[in-house]
């Protein structure tokens, strides 16, 4: 097929820069392929009613760290130059590879001194962040309560899903990864990146692609610590064109239920679920899971190459682990629909399950393209936002739906007022073809 299929035109305007308050209280397109009504305007809060007892949301449960960075180049006889880099990928301990600003003016060996005060190279100023020590309200270790009292069937879920043992290949390419540890705890107070006011890191790598690869002065949890003090929410790029990240930020761009650090974007259709909503919902039999996938930046980008056949997926880690996926196969057998939160959700659950339907346990990286033509193993519905024009996620929800329902579907959001992409409103799509 051809990218230009997947292309369409959205006003500026219907570009949401801000989420709605309470967050349930979005909108949600209802889109039921061949169904009457095909359309039905509703809003996020009325999930309970949409589905039915027995079924299952699957969540995922990864948190977005404070992946943009702000600092400068300094090099003998070159002067001094002001850098961005977005961390995408953690290759080690102290490694990460980043995309940065201006990469052109970066060579192998240079040093970097990360800082709050830092200027962007776009001029606008960051906002400054205190370095301070993650504790569990800021970086949850495995287990613990989150920083949103969640109620005690949540937290159950979180506490009965342990790590499983990496190894299990997925679809899509995917290939056995060193992954983060879960869930890795805080650096203790004595930690010396507590009293830290700048991080340096090494330009160890550039790559063909434009990305560099930093290596970092600290490592593991100590990184972290520092990253989180140090660095500033990455909000996508039709977001931070157009206004400055702000404290607002640090909780709206995390899902209530955020938990494994280690995204660079949020699973937005999770931006929409409260703990009121989820009670309801579980009040009226419809429960929940978790699986984690680690969103990358490549998730904003626009597929450039004119056919599908011709584009690169970005590789994404993730995990499922034996007691999730137990609970999912379990809902299954016993007739409820499995309902994935978001693309991210999606693309873990047909990573990990078979081509029976059955979900195994996962901890790899997974680089699955789904485009019109795919077969799903073991979605049943899909609750996701609206998506950017020629993008592999609009590309994924018409392989879900059916391409010309869903220009039907976003040709319905836009003249009616619908706000698109990560702080917009959402959509519950069921499948062209029901399994």
């Amino acid at each position: 097929m051809r990218t230009d299929d997947f292309d369409f035109d959205l006003p500026e305007d219907r570009i949401a820069l801000r989420p709605v308050r309470p967050r349930d209280a979005a909108r949600l397109l209802v889109v039921r392929p061949g169904g009457a009504p095909a359309l039905e305007d509703r809003i996020v809060r009325d999930l309970p009613d949409l589905l039915r007892p027995g079924d299952l949301l699957v969540l995922n449960d990864t948190r977005v760290i404070a992946a943009r960075l702000d600092g400068l180049r300094r090099r003998e006889g070159a002067g001094v130059v002001q850098v961005e880099a977005t961390l995408i990928e953690r290759l080690a301990l102290d490694r990460w590879l980043a995309l940065a600003k201006p990469g052109k003016r970066l060579k192998v060996g240079d040093r970097i001194t990360f800082a709050p005060g830092a200027e962007t190279t776009s001029g606008v100023p960051p906002v400054a962040t205190p370095l301070r020590p993650a504790s569990p309200a800021t970086s949850p270790a495995r287990g613990e309560a989150s920083r949103v009292d969640l109620g005690h069937s949540i937290r159950q879920d979180h506490d009965e899903n342990p790590s499983p043992s990496p190894g299990r290949v997925g679809r899509g390419g995917a290939t056995d990864a060193a992954l983060p540890e879960r869930g890795a705890p805080a650096a203790p107070p004595s930690s010396p990146v507590c009293a830290l006011s700048a991080l340096h890191a090494t330009v160890a790598e550039k790559r063909d692609d434009g990305s560099i690869v930093l290596a970092f002065e600290f490592a593991g949890p100590d990184l972290d610590l520092a990253i989180a003090g140090i660095g500033h929410m990455p909000l996508p790029p039709y977001i931070a064109a157009r206004r400055p990240e702000d404290a607002a930020d640090r909780e709206d761009y995390q899902t209530v239920y955020a938990r494994e650090p280690g995204a660079v974007a949020a699973p937005t259709a999770g931006l929409h679920l409260t703990p009121e909503l989820l009670a309801s919902l579980q009040a009226h039999g419809i429960g929940h899971a978790f699986v984690t996938l680690h969103v990358g930046a490549g998730t904003f980008l626009p597929v450039k190459s004119d056919t599908l056949e011709g584009h690169r997926m970005h590789t994404e880690h993730g995990v499922v682990t034996p007691a999730a996926a137990a609970r999912i196969n379990a809902a299954r057998a016993a007739g409820g629909r499995i309902v994935a939160v978001g693309t991210t959700a999606l693309r873990i659950l047909e990573s990990a399950a078979d081509a029976g339907g059955t979900l195994h346990p996962f901890a790899a990286g997974t680089d699955i393209f789904i485009s019109p033509g795919y077969r799903f193993r073991m979605v049943d519905a899909l609750m996701t936002n609206f998506h950017l024009p020629r993008s592999t996620l609009f590309m994924l929800v018409s392989a879900f739906s059916g391409l010309a329902t869903m220009q039907a579907a976003y040709a319905h959001a836009v003249a009616t007022g619908y706000r698109f992409y990560s702080y917009g409103d959402a959509s519950l799509l069921f499948p062209e073809a029901p399994r």
